[in-house]
């Protein structure tokens, strides 16, 4: 049986609607660029992992003005597809919602391995309140997720990254000292087309 890889994106939040339709005021569209969408290493996920491994590319409801009940909503569709042994990753946003909704719910299968990249923190003494719905329980975070996702857990930021402040990696080190950390230099946000790191660590905890 082939092993699952679901993915969870990024997306953007805001405190108001009228934060956001700013936002769309303000935004800059890059015509050109939307023509010729190049594939990023999500999309080329799949023919890295190989035939062993099913890539699971979910499309989150408007990332552009994102809303955690309507993401879990949505990504509770897949569920009954799952399979024990599922690997989860959460880009950005997408690693924020993970964190949240692990620490909320039971998971319906058994959890291989979760991958978080670049995950904004935010919690409810007020860090990152822009954030919104996705807000983290920090104080129950440790035991809800931390302990139950020992050595199966792991995070990437790069120093570089210009979205999400790598001081928020260092409060996730605080609060889940467990997981497994890895450092970059110049990955930016991971807006790359290639990403053997989390490639290895996929197929190198599989393997165990």
């Amino acid at each position: 049986m082939k092993k699952q890889v679901l993915v969870v994106h990024g997306g953007e939040t805001f405190k108001t609607y009228d934060e956001y339709l700013d936002y769309l005021r303000g935004y800059e569209l890059d015509f050109s660029a939307s023509q010729k969408r190049e594939k990023r290493w999500k999309d080329l996920l799949q023919e890295d992992l190989g035939d062993g491994y099913q890539v699971i590319l979910s499309r989150m409801p408007c990332p552009r003005n994102a809303k955690y009940l309507e993401w879990k909503i949505w990504i509770e569709k897949y569920f009954p597809y799952l399979t024990d042994d599922v690997v989860l990753i959460g880009h950005s946003l997408g690693g924020i919602f993970w964190l949240k909704y692990l620490n909320e719910n039971e998971f319906p299968v058994g959890i291989g391995q979760v991958h978080l990249i670049a995950p904004p923190f935010g919690d409810k003494n007020g860090n990152h309140d822009y954030l919104d719905g996705f807000v983290l329980d920090s104080e129950k975070l440790k035991n809800n997720v931390g302990r139950k996702l020992a050595g199966r857990l792991f995070f990437y930021h790069s120093l570089d990254d210009p979205i999400v402040p790598f001081t928020d990696m260092e409060k996730y080190k605080k609060l889940l000292p467990g997981a497994k950390f890895f450092v970059f230099q110049d990955k930016g946000h991971f807006i790359t087309d290639d990403f053997p790191e989390i490639v290895e660590n996929i197929k190198k905890t599989g393997e165990k």
